[in-house]
């Protein structure tokens, strides 16, 4: 596992240029659980101090985004717009492409991105970003890839670290 502290120069050359900061949703936003009603209805659980450091992300003028693989829009929706989050792409079944629109229309490179991912259909965006994050527990080909390793566990606060971390480089 490849980790280096958020004190670092390079993290904090890297987090200085991030204008945008983009991450899944599942096991990254949340834990990772699936949760199902008895009528079958899909429930998430979203951590309120990563909702804080959202907010207080866009306060300073940035703007983030998810992109997700699974279809649980309606309910990605609600916490979406709750918190301003300017971009979501549910159900993306090519994260590359949904990413390169995200940037276009966003008008920021690779380089000044962020992404936060947890499995291995994040590692194509992890190796495009100017800051690659990866949860605590995120599996092993994501943690050997990115820049970063967050302290904190995805559904956990790990998502406030990161914009804790972004937020810090630019003072």
């Amino acid at each position: 596992m490849r980790e280096i502290a958020a004190g670092s120069v390079s993290i904090k050359r890297s987090a200085k240029r991030i204008k945008l900061l983009l991450m899944d949703c599942d096991g990254v936003l949340t834990d990772g659980r699936l949760y199902f009603s008895e009528r079958g209805e899909e429930m998430k659980v979203f951590n309120v101090r990563d909702g804080q450091g959202i907010a207080m992300w866009h306060q300073a003028g940035f703007r983030s985004g998810i992109i997700t693989g699974r279809d649980a829009e309606a309910i990605i929706r609600k916490r979406v717009d709750e918190l301003g989050i300017h971009y979501l792409k549910a159900r993306s079944d090519d994260k590359i492409r949904d990413f390169e629109e995200i940037l276009a229309d966003a008008g920021v490179t690779p380089a000044e991105t962020a992404f936060i991912g947890d499995d291995i259909g994040d590692l194509g965006l992890l190796g495009k970003v100017g800051l690659s994050v990866g949860v605590a527990d995120a599996v092993d080909e994501v943690l050997a890839s990115v820049m970063y390793v967050t302290k904190a566990r995805g559904g956990n606060g790990a998502v406030r670290e990161v914009t804790d971390l972004l937020l810090r480089s630019k003072m």
